[in-house]
């Protein structure tokens, strides 16, 4: 039993090692760095909610006949770029206009998306550089157009600005890229990142069970001869 459990073990090891010394490593990533870190909340500024304006802003209807939209969805908004409404329409389109006018808000010009960048940014970093995704990134789990505004601090972070509303959509930083290089290595989907259910993380899984049902078994039997040495010396 020993030498046929000794043998199922090491090849067993030979084939998924590296992944179980991934898996750990991985786990080991993810449950030291706090998630609220890993998602920049602390670069987050903190504003206190203003309250919605009674007068001098159109209802949904008004809003919608003004902006030439049969919209479905209707929400009222105070951002750093005024009162809006955010309209959808039936075909899943957004539309942002002014509360007041109805009229189209254009997007943000670079200069507009890297001062509401810094507003709602707290740290010690400056904006250096801002560019504008027609198509979000992969790492922000978007596909809209959005702004990407860096900032110079000590995890480069990231500030992701709608270009509708001015308002913070995600924040990504060098943190976040390490966390998120082990979480693909941990569930092997370097693609998007986001598959585990995937025919080889479920075939390694598979694989490393025996393997580890047999080095329980080969500790029980060392420590049991071991007990029994310990037991003749006495």
């Amino acid at each position: 039993m020993l030498r046929f459990a000794t043998q199922v073990h090491k090849w067993l090891a030979l084939v998924v090692g590296l992944q179980v010394l991934g898996w750990v490593l991985g786990g080991l990533v993810m449950t030291a760095i706090p998630i609220e870190k890993v998602r920049s909340e602390h670069h987050r500024a903190k504003f206190q909610a203003q309250a919605l304006p009674r007068q001098g802003v159109l209802d949904a209807q008004g809003a919608a006949r003004a902006a030439g939209v049969e919209a479905v969805e209707a929400t009222l908004k105070t951002t750093l770029r005024g009162t809006l409404w955010v309209l959808k329409d039936a075909a899943g389109g957004t539309h942002v206009v002014d509360a007041a006018s109805g009229r189209h808000l254009p997007p943000l010009p670079q200069k507009e998306a890297r001062l509401l960048a810094g507003v709602q940014y707290e740290g010690e970093g400056k904006p250096v550089a801002a560019r504008f995704y027609a198509k979000a990134p992969q790492e922000t789990g978007r596909e809209e157009p959005l702004w990407r505004v860096d900032f110079d601090d000590a995890e480069k972070t990231s500030v992701y600005l709608s270009p509708d509303t001015g308002e913070v959509v995600t924040m990504r930083s060098n943190l976040w890229r390490f966390y998120d290089f082990w979480w693909r290595v941990h569930i092997l989907d370097f693609e998007t990142g986001e598959n585990f259910n995937h025919p080889v993380l479920i075939g390694l899984a598979a694989l490393t069970l025996p393997m580890v049902v047999f080095g329980i078994v080969l500790l029980w039997i060392r420590l049991s001869r071991d007990l029994r040495a310990v037991r003749r010396r006495r």
